[in-house]
């Protein structure tokens, strides 16, 4: 637990004070790198990138559960990542989900920095109560509370009764706190609205901005098993039994034997909640020679390595609302193929290195791989920015201080 304020020289507080209305101080809510995960990246992407037009704070939750409850729990605490919030944000690191006594350090950070918004990254609900507790003191100091929406809930906790049920019961209470909401598609709207009741409020659509921080830098190796002369296909994310890679494998497996010289699989990624499926097949694949498989959560400079060096990224997603590895694949203007699910189509409406398959199809999966193969060396420019995500914040919180003075 510790208050990090990184230090900025007075002069530029007061100068930036002076030439910002109210509505420029934002402060951002949402997880630590203690518990990493993609919204870990993003939060910390989203404090850096909104320093560069507003005056930003930080309270990031640290320990969201016990850690022996956490499907990752081997690297709780474990330094695995480079990335760092900017040394223009004040950052509060962190809540605990026990509260005591980092929610009164919390209480105080929020006294003294003011923010006229706050927004809450959700995802899970092991930080509800947290939740409710800081948009409450936020309402209390006639602070806009937005929330920004990743997921409904998280599918592994979905599946528990007794946490569906406590989300259910109390999420909504958070929600009729906030006077604005973000989403990252049109698909997420009527989930959230069938649950939630967002009403009349103003609601955002704002695909997830690029994942670009991950690109090779000179001292570091590319990362490639695949022989050159061959389309590089990459999985890349956790294990999980809605992220389809036995589908993957299996249309690896469907590739005549005539052509398998011109393939090669590389799976990488950290096996959540016993969904062990995948990896028994490819263990029993009959190209087991032709697939390179980390099982395990990677640091920074290998992510950059296994995608420099792939050819087309796979995402075989039963369901999905967004995808980091999407936005990291987009980053390095790679093709990418990806099932009809969820988000999914309009994450890459704008983007041309696309390919859509049917989810649960192997055969279908394994015809968009040979069709990768005819555009291998292919590269894409990606559409999205990070400075058009911020203008549409901006217009959110503009609407959100309208309604607020009718």
């Amino acid at each position: 637990m510790s208050l990090r304020f990184n230090e900025v020289e007075s002069t530029d507080l007061t100068d930036q004070s002076n030439a910002t209305k109210d509505h420029r101080r934002i402060c951002i809510v949402g997880p630590s790198t203690r518990f990493l995960s993609g919204i870990s990246y993003y939060t910390i992407r989203q404090i850096n990138e909104f320093t560069k037009e507003y005056s930003v704070s930080a309270i990031l939750m640290r320990q969201l559960l016990p850690a022996r409850f956490y499907p990752g729990r081997e690297r709780v605490g474990v330094t695995v990542t480079g990335q760092k919030t900017s040394p223009r944000a004040r950052v509060l690191d962190g809540v605990d989900w026990y509260w005591f006594p980092s929610l009164f350090r919390a209480i105080g950070f929020l006294l003294r920095e003011r923010p006229a918004v706050i927004i809450f990254h959700w995802w899970t609900g092991t930080v509800l109560h947290s939740y409710l507790f800081l948009a409450v003191l936020a309402r209390m100091l006639h602070a806009k509370v937005v929330i920004e929406f990743h997921e409904v809930l998280d599918p592994g906790e979905w599946l528990i009764p007794i946490a569906k049920r406590y989300v259910k019961l109390f999420a909504p209470w958070l929600m009729r706190i906030a006077q604005g909401f973000v989403i990252h598609s049109e698909f997420d709207r009527s989930n959230l609205d069938d649950m939630y009741g967002l009403e009349n409020r103003p609601v955002a659509v704002i695909p997830l901005a690029p994942f670009d921080q991950y690109q090779l830098k000179a001292d570091q190796a590319i990362l490639r098993e695949a022989p050159p002369n061959c389309l590089n296909i990459l999985y890349f994310g956790l294990i999980r039994s809605y992220k389809g890679v036995e589908y993957l494998v299996a249309a690896f497996d469907l590739i005549p034997d005539s052509d398998i010289e011109n393939y090669w699989l590389t799976i990488v990624g950290e096996t959540w909640e016993g969904w062990t499926l995948p990896v028994e097949m490819i263990q029993a694949s009959r190209y087991r020679n032709r697939i390179t498989f980390v099982n395990r959560y990677v640091p920074d400079e290998e992510v950059a390595g296994f995608f420099s060096g792939a050819d087309v990224v796979v995402l075989p997603y039963l369901r999905s609302s967004g995808s980091g590895p999407l936005q990291i694949a987009m980053s390095h203007g790679l093709l990418v193929i990806l099932t009809d699910v969820g988000g999914l189509p309009e994450a890459v409406r704008n983007y041309p290195g696309k390919l859509i398959t049917q989810p649960r199809s192997p055969e279908k999966l394994r015809d968009a791989l040979h069709e990768a193969s005819r555009l291998r060396g292919e590269k894409y420019v990606n559409p999205y920015s990070w400075e058009v995500a911020r203008q549409r914040y901006g217009q959110l919180f503009d609407e959100i201080e309208k309604m607020s003075q009718t």
